[in-house]
């Protein structure tokens, strides 16, 4: 989707982490504090050569390495203060935590098919997506009313958060938050203020077609 050129009103960038380690074994990292690799930082730096055009207002960011060290590589262009929140952390997902893609299928087959179906799941025990949409909408939505007018705000956090995020403040029932799809690592969507509230005018933007490594995390 393109259109963020001609939007007017206040934006919203959700940048997602570069990539971790965990990402490329599709190892679900969850809450799990994980740093990026050498590629992921790679991928921060060129992204924030691009976002960094955008002339953002302010830079809010989950406070777990991964998603810290791409939030600095931005201030370093922008010289903005990054503001670090825990609620913008990704899903805790319990015992899926450290499980591959293949392990978390093998022993939670169905509860992954649950969640799948669009069914509230607490996956390995941990939070369910709506919770996480209750404590990250709010801090994004907060950091959002600050910006001056036409300012652009980046929030930098995690696949499965911003995806929620994103579901919440289009006012998705979440049951559809899914169909939003993911985000390859360090790619991020857009959100302009419409009449109605907030429309998606961009999404996983910033990558020629990359596979999505590691859905929520």
């Amino acid at each position: 989707m393109n259109g963020t050129k001609s939007a007017r009103g206040r934006r919203i960038v959700l940048w997602r982490h570069g990539q971790t380690a965990w990402n490329l074994e599709r190892r679900f990292q969850g809450s799990t504090d994980i740093e990026l690799t050498e590629t992921g930082f790679g991928q921060a730096r060129r992204a924030a050569r691009l976002l960094a055009a955008l002339r953002p207002d302010a830079i809010v960011a989950s406070d777990l390495q991964r998603a810290a060290a791409t939030a600095r590589e931005l201030a370093a262009l922008t010289r903005l203060d990054v503001t670090h929140d825990a609620a913008l952390r990704e899903t805790y997902a319990g015992s899926w935590q450290g499980l591959t893609h293949d392990e978390i299928l093998a022993q939670y087959g169905e509860q992954y098919t649950a969640w799948k179906r669009g069914e509230p799941v607490r996956r390995g025990g941990g939070e369910l997506e709506t919770e996480v949409a209750d404590r990250a909408a709010p801090v994004v939505l907060n950091h959002a009313d600050k910006l001056p007018e036409n300012g652009t705000l980046v929030v930098v956090s995690h696949g499965g958060t911003i995806r929620t995020t994103i579901g919440r403040l289009l006012g998705l029932d979440s049951h559809h938050w899914e169909g939003l799809g993911g985000l390859s690592n360090c790619c991020w969507s857009v959100l302009g203020e419409g009449a109605r509230g907030w429309r998606l005018l961009e999404h996983n933007a910033g990558t020629l077609p990359e596979p999505v490594l590691g859905d929520d995390d």
